[in-house]
Formats: structure tokens, sequence, C-alpha cells
């Protein structure tokens, strides 16, 4: 008969998990090669069978509900090394059923028409800003920092990351620029700042519109740069720029071809867009079951291929595609580090369930960018080919030029974010 046990015996190559049963046994896995350890203990007997019916999800909420403790290490020391043994999880029957499962079904999973998309953007975004303070970097930069080094701090890193972008778009005087998922302002605040620019923040959090509202206030740049809580497809008129960060995760796979169709009708003749995005080196696949259940309902990192195949037939030139692989790797652990620094605060706000989540969610999307599949596009997409120079050495020298001019405003944005929300 096949258990858990057997299971675990099978996959664990790398490291040693010590794992005591709810009767008190204890029963030894891995070793035969060096890496991770940790040991867990169950306090239900129905966390075993559980497990072994959808590893994944069972074994996340077991977590979540105290049924499955961390006795040695760390919760992240055991993600960590189920990552480092996951090509042969992945071949466990039961893995194998619910990832062919989802496969049938991602596209019900992801039917992200307009209601079904505020109510998800609101299970995740409108939680409570007090939870995000706690761990990004004070302009709240909830997307991919950008580390060229890997040395920079997060507050640096996120700097440099809305810089390359600005540089990317290669922003003139008198532009209007639409910013599809603009989360707190920051991004539509520092373009402003680096350019004389109209920018339209779209969001469908109606928290994080009243921070950026509120920010744009405080800078005194309101006649500029607006905010607006509507859906990106019902949006109206024409673009020099378009930018849109971590937001076509939020799409769906069946919504792809309609989002850039959309890109395109937005933007003007001589317009350059610029979309970052979660991916995968792997084809296209599903999203994992927790991470859809408790973390980005509706959500999904589409594959390069499936992405540039829905591109194509809009018209629109591919005019740059740069992948950054360990960034969001980096990212997700100064967040982490910074969640568990400040973790007794979380629990008073949030609750001990929803610290565990969270917990789980920060670690596995770290290994999953780390030890994973798990990378960052961004994809410089124009109406005409020659919108921009045809060399990326423009890039550099733009981004030098914007590094001199932050220093007369940095300070102000990135402020502007605390008193909005302190407020």
């Amino acid at each position: 008969m096949f258990s858990l046990y057997r299971l675990l015996d099978k996959a664990i190559q790398k490291g040693r998990l010590t794992l005591t049963d709810a009767r008190g046994v204890v029963h030894e896995f891995g070793g035969k090669e060096p890496g991770p350890e940790a040991a867990i203990r169950f306090t239900s007997k129905a966390a075993e069978w559980k497990i072994l019916l959808n590893p994944e999800l069972n074994a996340a909420e077991a977590y979540m509900d105290g049924d499955l403790v961390v006795d040695r290490g760390s919760i992240h020391d055991l993600i960590t090394l189920f990552y480092a043994n996951k090509r042969h999880f992945d071949l466990t029957p039961s893995q194998i059923f619910w990832r062919g499962l989802s496969r049938k079904i991602r596209r019900f999973q992801q039917n992200n028409v307009l209601s079904r998309a505020r109510a998800n953007v609101k299970a995740h975004y409108d939680i409570g800003e007090d939870l995000y303070r706690l761990f990004l970097d004070s302009d709240m930069q909830y997307s991919c920092a950008y580390f060229p080094e890997g040395t920079a701090t997060i507050e640096q890193a996120q700097t440099l990351k809305k810089r390359h972008i600005a540089a990317k778009l290669n922003l003139k005087d008198g532009q209007r620029v639409l910013d599809i998922g603009c989360g707190w302002g920051g991004l539509a605040l520092y373009l402003a700042h680096v350019a004389d620019v109209e920018v339209l923040g779209v969001t469908l959090s109606e928290r994080q519109l009243t921070v950026a509202r509120r920010r744009a206030e405080i800078l005194g740049v309101s006649d500029r740069v607006k905010f607006e809580l509507i859906d990106y497809r019902e949006v109206e008129g024409t673009f020099d720029r378009v930018v849109s960060v971590g937001m076509l995760e939020h799409v769906g796979v069946q919504f792809l071809a309609p989002y850039f169709l959309t890109v395109r009708d937005r933007l003007s003749p001589d317009g350059v867009a610029l979309i970052h995005s979660i991916s995968s080196k792997a084809p296209p696949g599903v999203t994992g079951p927790f991470i859809r259940k408790y973390i980005f309902p509706g959500g999904y990192a589409p594959s390069l291929s499936e992405t540039v195949e829905a591109l194509e037939p809009t018209g629109l030139w591919l005019l740059d595609c740069e992948i950054w692989r360990c960034h969001y790797g980096y990212t997700l652990q100064h967040w982490r580090h910074r969640f568990l620094d400040n973790r007794e605060a979380a629990v008073e706000i949030m609750g001990e369930r929803f610290c565990r989540m969270w917990e789980l969610y920060l670690s596995i999307a770290e290994c999953v960018f780390l030890q994973g599949s798990s990378n960052v596009f961004q994809l410089q997409i124009g109406r005409e080919r020659d919108v921009v120079p045809i060399t990326r050495d423009y890039i550099g020298a733009e981004e030098a030029r914007l590094a001199d001019r932050e220093r007369e405003f940095l300070g102000r944005v990135t402020a502007s974010a605390k008193q909005a929300l302190d407020e």
C-alpha cells in the first residue's frame, strides 16, 4: 500500500527530514546526498493521509492549522528541503494527478472577467496596508526589485528598478503615460518627477487608490498624476507610454491576447509599452494550489512562449526582451527577513494562522526563484520598429541621467508614502 512515508523515502534524495508521527514514532528520510535538513512533527493522525492525497496544498494547510509543527530548523528550511528534491516530488502519483487536473480546468480557474478580477484583487491587496508596511520598502513597491550587483538594500534595489523602467520608456516631456496596475502609486509618481509627463494610474484596489491619490496631493502633482479605480479594459484614449509592472500575472491565460490588444489600442502611433511580469523558463503550466487558493486567486504567471504567442497577432513590435533570473529571489529574501523581524506585529494585525500562511508564501516564492524555474521578463513593445534606438546603449546612458535627477526628489516621493499611510 502506498503511504506518505514511502513517498517521502522515494522523493527525498538531498538533505534529511526527521518526522515524528502522531503516535510518537520517529522516521528518517534522505541523507543520500548533502542538503537542507529539518525536523517536523504531526499533531494529528489525519494530517498523514491528507498530505498523501494532495501534498502541496494539504501540507501547507497542516502547517497553518498546527497539525504540522517544525521542531528543528524553520518552515523555510522545510520548504528549501522540498525544493531541493522537487523533481522527485513532481513524479509522485498524487502530484501528477492534481497537476493534470489543474491543466484541464485552468481556464476556469483564471476566468478573470471584470467582476471576478475585482474580487481577486480585494482578496490580496485590500487586506490592509499595515501588513505590507512590515516588509516592503518605504515606497511600497510590491514587485521584483533590481539587483544588478546583488548587494543593494531593498530600498536601493527598488529605486534601481524604477530607474531601469523609466530609462526603457525613454520618456519625453509632455507625454501621457498609462500605468496599468499602479499599486500604491510609487512608480507613477517617480515617472512624473523624472520627466514632465502626465500619468494615469489604474487599479482595482480601493485601499491602494486612496493612498496613491493622497501621495499625489502631498507632492503637489495631482494636476498631472491621476489615479482611478478602473479595470485596464475600461480605460479610454491613447497614451505615449504604457507601463505595467506585476499586472500580467492577474490577467489569466485566456485573456492574454485581449490584454495585448488593449495595450495596442491604448498606444499612440509612436508609443512604447513596458510589460514586466513573473514568468518561467518552463513551458506553460499551472498555478500551485496553495498560491491559487490563499494568495493570488485567479493568478497565473504566463510562460514567455504563450505571452509572445498572444502578442504576435496584434501587429506590435517586440522591441526588447530582458530576462531577470535571480532578482525576485533576492527581493523575496529581503521581504521574508523583514517580515520575520516584525512577526509579532504581524500576528497582532492578522493573527497567527495568517502569519503562518504568509511565511509559507514568502518562502515558497523565494525558493521558486532561487531553486526553481521562475524568472521575470520585461517586454518592450511598440507600434513601430524605430520608436526607440536600435541598440540598448541608450538605457545605461538614460539611467545615469535619471540617477542625477533623483537627488532632487527621491526622498520626498518615498516620504509621501509614509505620510499618506499614517493619515
